[in-house]
């Protein structure tokens, strides 16, 4: 690996980000956070020394001009959805602002050839593409960070767990439940020392149904939970209001309600498995501990 960096993050307000900002500082690096709004603060991050730039990831103009700002070689970004050219705009600025290598917040369910995911696969296309266009910028220069199901999805819920009831069309769905914060340390550590690997999956040490999940929830926060299982219509719009674009929330209740595995059946899964201890050598989080560390979103 090489020695630490200068690395600037973008996303750091985030649970990935700003987990990613905290290892790479503790690895050496010299950390600038680049964020929409520099006066919100970020609690996770305590005092370390670290300069805020301002930037947006949808306005390429301020991305060169906060990398240019910030000296740093090396940059963390996350897939955005909804830009035209699939963010190659923003990987350019980066460049001419002087980044020489990128690490990618992607999705494990980018698979295979990326070229030849079709369009109807929302969710992977959409990473995919992004990936594509970042390889366009920088070629081999770049490494794509490809989690699996966050354990903080289950925030998704926090309103019907509050009120004692949770819909879904198919409770039985089992997840990885991936810890943010593995994902944000393999992402600090491939920041500070660089990596070789073109992509990284990441996979969770747990194999739990969402059913399985809430009844965790249900005895950490002392909380009783029904659940109660809807039809797909009905799944699409509860995911809607929770904030997912109707194209993905179709995608999402699919996936879940169908005859294939999210995860469990592709060659990537057992080194997914294994990469949060090779970059962070230490032993993944599994959910109980995630939710102990953030039971107190259940209830803000």
């Amino acid at each position: 690996m090489a020695s630490p960096s200068n690395v600037i993050i973008f996303g750091a307000t985030g649970s990935v980000g700003s987990a990613a900002a905290l290892k790479a500082y503790q690895e050496g690096a010299k950390v600038t956070l680049a964020m929409r709004d520099t006066l919100k603060s970020i609690p996770t991050l305590g005092d370390i020394s670290a300069e805020k730039v301002q930037a947006d990831l949808t306005k390429p103009e301020t991305v060169q001009t906060a990398v240019r700002q910030s000296g740093a070689k090396t940059a963390f970004v996350y897939a955005i959805q909804g830009i035209p050219d699939d963010m190659r705009h923003t990987f350019v600025a980066l460049k001419k602002g002087g980044i020489e290598f990128v690490v990618l917040l992607s999705s494990f369910l980018v698979q295979g050839d990326r070229h030849a995911t079709p369009p109807t696969e929302i969710v992977p296309y959409v990473h995919a593409k992004v990936e594509i266009a970042l390889e366009s910028v920088f070629g081999n220069r770049c490494s794509a960070v490809r989690p699996a199901y966050f354990a903080s999805n289950v925030l998704h819920f926090k309103d019907e767990i509050a009120h004692g009831e949770v819909k879904l069309p198919n409770p039985d769905a089992e997840f990885d439940w991936i810890s943010p914060k593995d994902i944000g340390q393999v992402i600090g550590m491939a920041l500070a020392h660089g990596t070789q690997e073109i992509s990284i999956p990441l996979v969770g040490p747990n194999r739990l149904s969402v059913r399985d999940t809430l009844s965790i929830i249900s005895r950490v926060l002392s909380k009783e939970i029904k659940i109660t299982v809807v039809g797909k219509k009905q799944a699409v719009e509860d995911i809607q209001q929770r904030g997912l674009p109707e194209p993905a929330a179709k995608w999402f209740v699919e996936a879940v309600t169908g005859q294939r595995s999210f995860i469990w059946d592709v060659p990537d899964f057992e080194v997914g498995v294994d990469n949060v201890r090779k970059y962070t050598h230490q032993s993944p989080e599994r959910f109980e501990q995630w939710l102990e560390e953030n039971k107190e979103k259940f209830t803000v």
